[in-house]
């Protein structure tokens, strides 16, 4: 099994990330991708871009280095209801949405049922492609509605490298992990890949992602990121490579 495709990465816009768009594009194509997306924390998250940025995507290559390149957002899941923080139309013009919760926007300390309510919420937004790093234990989750909601709305879930790094803030991600994979291949649930790069040496570095496939033996036809054709209709511009 061959990963080609990162789907959720960072560049220095993203204000807690250090490198230049290029400079990830090159980093990724040394590493085998043939497909790298940019997704920049959304304006609620502190010290990143706003919303000029986010409208203005379309003036970048869609190849660099020899790359395919997806630009979008990683949006902030902001409350219990499913708010995100930019407009439906902006989204539906960019190549890639992941959505994800983090702690400076969404908060800490809710129940399981406030958590998966957020999720499920999301989901049902036709512009959000993919739920960034579900793992996390400081969000608990009730797994199987996830995976169930995730097979309804046609969204996929990641699986995130930097989750699964030893020096990783977030919590229990291996055990969620293996629970969520469980379940998604009981319900035949597709997964995607992220690295979460926030430094070009990330770019597409899937080494802790492949060990836990390699370990529970999850099957490849359930993995978009090994072929662009399987991930190609989880995007909203795939009609741009055809």
């Amino acid at each position: 099994m061959k990963i080609i495709a990162d789907t959720h990465a960072h560049t220095l816009v993203s204000g807690h990330a250090y490198s230049t768009i290029r400079e990830m594009a090159a980093a990724a194509a040394r590493r085998g991708m043939k497909v790298q997306a940019l997704t920049e924390h959304a304006p609620e998250m502190p010290g990143t871009c706003g919303l000029y940025y986010f409208q203005n995507l379309d003036v970048i290559p869609r190849e660099i280095s020899g790359v395919k390149m997806l630009f979008g957002a990683e949006l902030n899941i902001m409350d219990t209801s499913g708010t995100v923080d930019l407009p439906e139309q902006v989204c539906r013009e960019m190549d890639i949405v992941v959505a994800s919760m983090h702690v400076p926007c969404f908060g800490a300390g809710h129940t399981i049922e406030d958590v998966t309510n957020a999720y499920v919420e999301v989901m049902k937004k036709p512009y959000v492609n993919i739920i960034g790093h579900p793992d996390d234990g400081r969000f608990p989750i009730d797994y199987e509605v996830l995976v169930k909601t995730a097979k309804e709305t046609g969204t996929l879930l990641e699986l995130n490298n930097s989750s699964l790094r030893e020096k990783s803030f977030r919590v229990g991600t291996r055990e969620n992990l293996l629970k969520m994979l469980d379940l998604c291949r009981q319900y035949d649930v597709p997964v995607t890949t992220g690295s979460d790069a926030h430094v070009d040496v990330d770019a597409g570095n899937f080494c802790n992602v492949q060990k836990l496939l390699d370990y529970c033996g999850f099957p490849e036809e359930l993995i978009v990121t090994t072929d662009f054709e399987k991930l190609k209709p989880y995007l909203n511009c795939f009609k741009t490579f055809e």
